[in-house]
């Protein structure tokens, strides 16, 4: 018999059903709180967790027996990476079981933006029919502007395959990756050429705020702007004023820097944002779906199986 792992997170029962099935004994409590969880952490071998709440030095040094997090998603953002790395703890998430979700929810963001559906959806439930202020552009024969080309990018530019579209992407930290469904190019040839732009890269020290006034100012065309990543990469004051400006023709944002009520309704920006016709709203479920719930699990239970057995993953 394997260690115990503590689940403190909703996951779908495939990542306790499989993980039991190697061996080890499994705690499921999502309800638990942060508390209980630095209470009763010690005796545990891993942790499982979504969103709930950070892992950092607290709750690791709560659990000298903590050999692996098991981060039910893409981003490690809400784990102390360096301090897993110098405690030698394993580190495991899941992008491979949620890039369809989030590629088909950033094409889906686009197209409504596009094509209005927000702005005509509201005004023909309160009366008002405009065809004229409701005319939309179509996306075949432009170019779309990728920045990060890891599962989620690349999940994105493969969803566009159909719509005729040129679709280019800059990885800071990847060279060669060219395929039939994107083109490498430089961060100069993304501000000349896109007419799109989309964010698919985590949250780190140097990509917080990244995408303020200055960033937006080298962009040559107006554009359509996508954030399925993190919230905390853009700077929201500067994408309103973009809006403003038209040098942003719409704005699809599944993540925001401020998130959850009553947080969210106490920003400066909050207001003006949720009043803009030219922006779409979801709460952060750009990688949530019926389907992602079990595939993340099952990505999770297979890395862990790889590691567990071969000390890979």
């Amino acid at each position: 018999m394997k260690g115990k792992i503590l689940i403190v997170d909703d996951l779908h029962p495939a990542f306790k059903n499989g993980v039991t099935a190697l061996g080890y004994q499994v705690d499921d409590l999502p309800n638990i709180t942060r508390a209980e969880t630095l209470a009763s952490i010690a005796g545990y071998e891993g942790i499982a967790v979504r969103t709930k709440f950070k892992i950092d030095r607290e709750l690791m040094d709560a659990a000298p027996g903590l050999k692996f997090i098991a981060r039910a998603g893409a981003g490690l953002d809400n784990i102390d990476e360096a301090y897993a790395k110098e405690r030698n703890i394993q580190l495991m998430n899941a992008p491979e079981g949620n890039r369809d979700a989030v590629g088909e929810h950033a094409v889906g963001m686009l197209l409504s933006l596009m094509n209005n559906h927000r702005k005509a959806d509201i005004e023909i439930r309160n009366g008002i029919w405009d065809r004229e202020g409701n005319r939309g552009w179509e996306l075949k024969g432009r170019t779309v502007g990728i920045i990060g080309y890891g599962f989620m990018g690349s999940s994105f530019a493969k969803k566009l395959a159909g719509f005729d579209v040129k679709v280019i992407a800059y990885d800071k930290y990847k060279t060669g990756f060219s395929d039939a469904y994107v083109t490498e190019c430089s961060m100069e040839e993304i501000v000349k050429y896109s007419d799109v732009l989309s964010l698919h890269i985590p949250l780190t020290k140097e990509t917080r705020q990244l995408v303020d006034e200055e960033y937006l100012r080298h962009f040559r065309k107006e554009i359509f702007f996508l954030n399925t990543a993190r919230g905390e990469i853009v700077n929201t004051e500067a994408i309103l004023e973009a809006l403003k400006t038209g040098k942003i023709l719409g704005a699809g944002l599944d993540v925001l820097e401020a998130e959850k009520f009553p947080n969210l309704a106490e920003q400066s920006w909050y207001n003006e944002l949720k009043a803009s016709p030219k922006v779409i709203l979801t709460p952060h479920v750009g990688g949530w779906t019926f389907e992602s719930y079990r595939k993340i699990s099952e990505v999770l239970t297979e890395k862990l199986e790889r590691w567990s057995s071969q000390g890979l993953l």
